[in-house]
């Protein structure tokens, strides 16, 4: 649930109270959130999918999603007025008061799971509260500290996928992890590509992402793409498990060896240009195969 491609998140000075209340809620990361739940929910369902109940499952888990992004630019207030691409967000822009935005993200939270409670069962409504705390209390006050942030901060990120599976299942087994899993490996070239874009706002704010301690890039593009390799074995294990078939099986390796290509490509120069056709790769990469994994599913 980190910031993902479009964090900007800034508004104008003449916007309304909606628009600053929406911009807390980073309306990009809530989509990512939105997404793997969704996949989550329907890859756990046995049987026809209850659109119902996945809608209420999604609707708690974006709650808490949107909650927690909004206390992030709480606690992140003094960083973000630091950076250039966040400057202009509510708070550092004083278009919003810090307390205001403390009482609506934890009011989100609060309702969220409230809601996820009533709506779904025990398991899912302690994933997402673990998500929320994993988020606040370790990725968010690490940035400063240790370029291991990032890595921690992919445990939470990869959880979505779990709220839902659990929603429609009330248990989490081997094919959930390997949602799990494609979702934390995923993270890294598409975070580490937009770390080295904004480098220098990062360092400029404290930041201890990966790319502003490594000038050159060489541990930067290694790990993206190590993590990219990675990526194309563990994304082919629903089809090893039963979870896909065959069709899933061969266009999740021809998507995968794409986005590796693409991390070649990229690590070759180093260059911002190539690090966002990079970013733009994996917002693509992703949503491409969950899609295929689901309709691979339910055509089979």
């Amino acid at each position: 649930m980190r910031n993902s491609v479009a964090t900007t998140s800034a508004v104008n000075s003449d916007a309304g109270r909606p628009a600053l209340y929406l911009a807390l809620t980073k309306p990009d990361v809530s989509f990512l959130v939105v997404m793997t739940t969704v996949a989550g929910y329907a890859l756990g369902t046995r049987g026809p999918l209850d659109w119902i109940r996945m809608a209420h499952t999604v609707f708690g888990t974006t709650l808490i999603a949107a909650g927690t992004s909004a206390l992030n630019h709480y606690f992140e207030r003094d960083t973000d007025a630091l950076m250039r691409r966040t400057a202009s967000r509510p708070l550092p822009s004083g278009q919003m008061n810090p307390r205001e935005a403390f009482g609506f993200g934890l009011s989100l939270i609060v309702i969220g799971t409230l809601y996820l409670a009533l709506a779904t069962n025990p398991l899912a409504t302690l994933l997402g509260i673990a998500t929320s705390v994993a988020y606040l209390c370790a990725y968010t006050p690490l940035k400063r500290k240790t370029t291991l942030a990032t890595f921690i901060g992919a445990f939470p990120g990869a959880v979505p996928p779990l709220i839902g599976w659990a929603a429609a299942r009330g248990t989490i087994g081997l094919d959930a992890w390997i949602l799990f899993a494609i979702l934390f490996l995923w993270q890294f070239p598409h975070f580490d590509a937009i770390a080295w874009v904004y480098r220098e706002d990062y360092a400029r704010a404290g930041i201890k992402m990966l790319p502003v301690v490594d000038r050159e890039g060489k541990r930067t593009f290694r790990e993206i793409l190590l993590t990219a390799a990675l990526l194309v074995p563990v994304s082919l294990l629903p089809a090893l498990t039963g979870l896909a078939g065959a069709h899933y099986f061969f266009s999740a390796l021809v998507l995968g060896i794409m986005l590796v290509e693409v991390c070649l490509w990229a690590a070759a120069s180093k260059t911002n240009i190539r690090a966002k056709w990079l970013m733009h790769a994996t917002v693509l990469h992703l949503p491409v195969l969950l899609g295929l994994l689901i309709y691979d599913k339910f055509t089979r």
